[in-house]
């Protein structure tokens, strides 16, 4: 990614924007902070890919429009008139949602997928994601997050059932996580951080994995050889994982909301994200299919391995903790 300096230093500056709109006092400044991030971004996803100009186009238009209403509200909001409050408030609330992703308005986010490398991604679906869900969580709407929570648990799942493109994949499984982490935000704002933790965490491990590889295509995992296969099921767990089944790190994370909110009585939602959870643990196993059918037809020429053994270390290491945070974390929590 950093194949030259100027790279690195649009990387501090997108890093930068981020801190400047988190830590400031006033929605202006806020504005200002997304701005940069913005605009730092849109050359470090201009790369050797040939999607990737159609891309970084995409993303501009549709974040040039988000700030530009971010603005207008923000003004009509100094201007403080009191008949106007509730829809300056509601504009200003779409406008952070259009900023990540979040359903009714993510229509941009699998397309700007589509067109990304793999690092590049991962940088949209977590880094991209910390100033708009900050802003989200100082303006907290109830009509409005409760609206954007339910389509995008559904979205997030009915969405991802038919594609083929790996990226289309991950992209549909972070709008149904942002469900969850905008459901998270009921309780409080540390629980929510918390999620996008362990969600940031486990989309880097199977990023990381896809990256090394060179893995685009679900096509591609049916036809895969891997020399060991102890790491082609440690490959699949981390994928399981990021879905959220009870006996992996992805578990702990949804079983903290899911206690908040059974505790602040919102049963029903509740009971909506699990189901549509379930269906993007659907589209998980069946990517997970030619792993757990031993005698599945594989090609030998596909012989592919990490020549990398740094790569290898950390993909390792990324997915012990996937597969067996949740039994640590628990032991931990016996312990005191």
């Amino acid at each position: 990614m950093f194949n030259n300096s100027s790279k690195a230093m649009f990387f501090s500056i997108l890093m930068a924007g981020t801190v400047i709109s988190i830590s400031s006092n006033s929605w202006l400044g806020a504005w200002m902070g997304l701005e940069i991030n913005l605009l730092s971004f849109i050359p470090l996803m201009n790369d050797s890919k040939l999607m990737s100009t159609e891309a970084s186009l995409k993303y501009f238009l549709t974040q040039a429009l988000a700030s530009s209403i971010l603005l207008f509200s923000v003004i009509l909001l100094m201007i403080n008139s009191k008949n106007s409050m509730n829809f300056t408030e509601m504009m200003i609330f779409s406008s952070l949602l259009l900023k990540s992703g979040s359903a009714p308005f993510h229509f941009w986010f699998p397309n700007v997928m589509e067109g990304l490398s793999w690092l590049n991604a991962l940088i949209l679906m977590t880094w991209q994601k910390i100033a708009p869900l900050m802003l989200i969580s100082y303006l907290i709407n109830k009509p409005l997050i409760l609206m954007s929570i339910i389509l995008s648990s559904m979205i997030g799942a009915l969405g991802g059932l038919n594609q083929t493109s790996l990226r289309k994949l991950m992209a549909y499984s972070s709008i149904n996580h942002l469900g969850w982490m905008l459901a998270a935000m009921f309780s409080s704002n540390s629980l929510w951080m918390i999620y996008f933790s362990f969600y940031s965490f486990l989309t880097f491990s199977m990023i990381f994995m896809f990256n090394s590889f060179k893995i685009s295509h679900i096509n591609q995992l049916f036809t895969l050889f891997f020399k060991n296969k102890n790491l082609k099921f440690i490959l699949f767990f981390n994928l399981l994982s990021l879905g959220g089944l009870p006996p992996f790190l992805g578990f702990f994370p949804k079983l903290m909301v899911i206690q908040a909110l059974t505790m602040n009585n919102q049963l029903f939602l509740l009971t909506f994200m699990v189901l549509m959870t379930l269906i993007t643990l659907y589209f998980y196993l069946r990517l997970c299919y030619s792993t757990f059918m031993l005698n599945y037809y594989e090609n030998n020429w596909m012989n592919i391995s990490m020549h990398k053994s740094m790569n290898m270390n950390i993909f390792i290491t990324c997915s012990f903790i996937s597969t067996f945070g949740l039994f640590l974390i628990s032991s931990l929590m016996f312990m005191y």
